[in-house]
């Protein structure tokens, strides 16, 4: 399946679908699909880590700096793109990094809108594949893991690549097994072996050496734990570590390494409950309280009683 749609696409919009720094879990699939001839524009989220951009959600249009509207949802970000606050966006940095410029995602107005300036987008850049990579394998919950900690934004994204693939061809991918702590293996090993079962999984790719350069550079301009966890452990200098202030045990092994690509209608329709709660949502925070309801906390949650804190101060 994944032969297939490499050797139709000639352009792919690359996204990183967790917010921070998962655009430099998008390099590798970058390689893959440049070797097979097909042109690649990444992107992200215009949701920072609260260590970085203080202000809770992600940004919209409005609150962004030194960006180029391609339409409401979706922007064309360079080197000094950052947020109303000074904060610089990651993919500010990969933009430094390849010397081209990125894009950012705003998920602020639900699942809909989100497929829609992503389709938009794909039309005015010519491009005919949407590839979303998720860093850690979060996006694969089912939203009763107790380690779950981030599943807003993945579960916004899900829904709206679910839309997408209906589209045009999409695929969703996940880097860095286990490498941002959410998941357990036992957990993420469920979800995979469901999607195996369902025919979901496409296909599968490693870190070259000239994409491990690429990475180490981009670790070095991006803030990102969940995506170094991985570049060092193809450099050989891993450890088991803590990340997000001590909170997160993590341990990784040869499959951290690799990118695993799957369906994102099996990963939708059996597996991603947190996806289906918020399909239909218009805002975000309209999608937080779905999944509220369904008793499941959300970095939006953690961000607002974080500034709410801050306000304390």
């Amino acid at each position: 399946m994944l032969e297939k749609i490499l050797k139709n696409s000639k352009k792919a919009i690359l996204l990183g679908i967790g917010g921070g720094g998962d655009i430099v879990g998008t390099l590798p699939t970058a390689n893959l699909l440049e070797i097979n001839g097909t042109q690649c524009v990444l992107g992200g989220l215009s949701w920072e880590r609260f260590t970085i951009d203080p202000d809770p959600g992600p940004r919209k249009l409005e609150e962004s700096h030194n960006v180029r509207e391609i339409n409401d949802v979706v922007w064309k970000c360079n080197k000094d793109s950052t947020t109303r606050g000074g904060a610089r966006f990651a993919e500010a940095g990969m933009a430094e990094v390849l010397g081209e410029e990125t894009l950012l995602v705003d998920i602020s107005y639900g699942p809909e809108k989100v497929f829609e300036g992503i389709t938009d987008a794909a039309e005015k850049l010519g491009a005919d594949l949407v590839v979303g990579i998720d860093v850690g394998g979060d996006v694969l919950g089912f939203g009763d893991e107790k380690g779950l900690m981030s599943p807003l934004a993945d579960a916004i994204m899900t829904a709206a690549l679910y839309r997408q693939s209906f589209q045009i061809p999409t695929v969703m991918g996940v880097f860095g097994f286990g490498s941002d702590g959410e998941l357990s293996k036992e957990e993420l090993e469920r979800s995979f072996g469901i999607i195996a079962r369902n025919n979901g999984i496409f296909g599968s790719w490693g870190i070259s050496a000239t994409t491990l350069e690429l990475m180490e550079k981009a670790i070095s301009l991006i803030p990102t734990e969940a995506s170094r966890g991985p570049v060092e452990y193809a450099k050989g200098v891993f450890s088991t570590t803590s990340i997000r202030n001590g909170r997160r045990k993590v341990e990784l092994d040869i499959s951290s390494t690799v990118t695993f690509y799957v369906d994102p209608q099996v990963v939708y329709e059996k597996v991603s409950r947190p996806a289906q709660a918020v399909y239909g949502c218009k805002t975000i925070g309209e999608a937080n309280t779905k999944l509220n309801e369904a008793g499941i906390r959300t970095e939006l949650d953690v961000e607002m009683e974080l500034y709410e804190n801050l306000g304390k101060n």
